[in-house]
């Protein structure tokens, strides 16, 4: 009897297997493969450092997304006055002007989503370290929707970039980032990160405790009556 973890309900992992997957280029090689022979990349069955990677760069994204809310996300400047706006209060004078469907895009994108991508990945990183009624294939789903729309909180800092570089009318009226863009684009970047830094391996190994075991009928006794 080997020592290797045994499949369950069904399942079979690479590591199960005996076999380990390249996150490079998808090569499957044995276990016991140091280096890719395709591409040269180190093989590893687990990234042990995965979960503390993700907090660490989870805990900046937090802490880069605060200021990003508090302070102005545009500055315009006229003959006259000088108008900042934040990312919410600009979303609601977009709404005040008519541009509800501009506001809504912005507010998803630069609130819901970013929120969302937190939440989630938290999620994640807690589930994997312990037991969870949600199944290892709904929480890979989770992760693969957190990895692809997670760029699409940048819309912002485009926004922002195009309107910087197109108004600039002189004297007349300017355009420029605020100090909240900065931080903004930081936030998303280390979410980005800490969604990239969680090893999706390590969901199919809370199986056994994430997933509940039916009770097995008892073996028939000899000379029992079996149904």
């Amino acid at each position: 009897m080997s020592g290797r973890p045994q499949p369950v309900e069904g399942r079979l992992t690479a590591r199960e297997a005996g076999l380990v997957g390249c996150r490079r280029c998808s090569k499957v090689w044995p276990l016991d493969t140091q280096l890719c022979g395709r591409c040269g990349a180190t093989l590893r069955s687990r990234d042990t450092t995965s979960i503390s990677r993700v907090w660490a760069w989870w805990v900046l994204g937090v802490a880069a997304y605060i200021p990003a809310n508090l302070y102005p996300m545009l500055r315009t400047q006229t003959l006259v006055e000088t108008q900042e706006a934040t990312i919410v209060g600009g979303a609601i004078e977009l709404m005040q002007h008519g541009s509800y469907g501009i506001a809504i895009v912005i507010l998803v994108a630069s609130v819901l989503i970013p929120v969302a991508k937190f939440l989630c990945i938290a999620f994640l990183a807690m589930s994997s370290q312990s037991a969870t009624p949600v199944s290892a294939s709904a929480r890979q789903q989770l992760y693969e929707i957190v990895e692809y729309v997670g760029r699409w909180s940048m819309i912002d800092v485009f926004v922002v970039a195009i309107l910087a570089s197109l108004v600039q009318l002189d004297y007349a009226a300017t355009v420029n980032p605020g100090p909240a863009s900065l931080s903004f684009a930081l936030s998303v970047i280390f979410t980005m990160l800490s969604a990239q830094a969680f090893d999706s391996r390590i969901i199919w190994d809370g199986i056994e405790r994430s997933t509940p075991h039916a009770p097995r009928d008892p073996q028939p006794t000899e000379g029992s009556p079996t149904p």
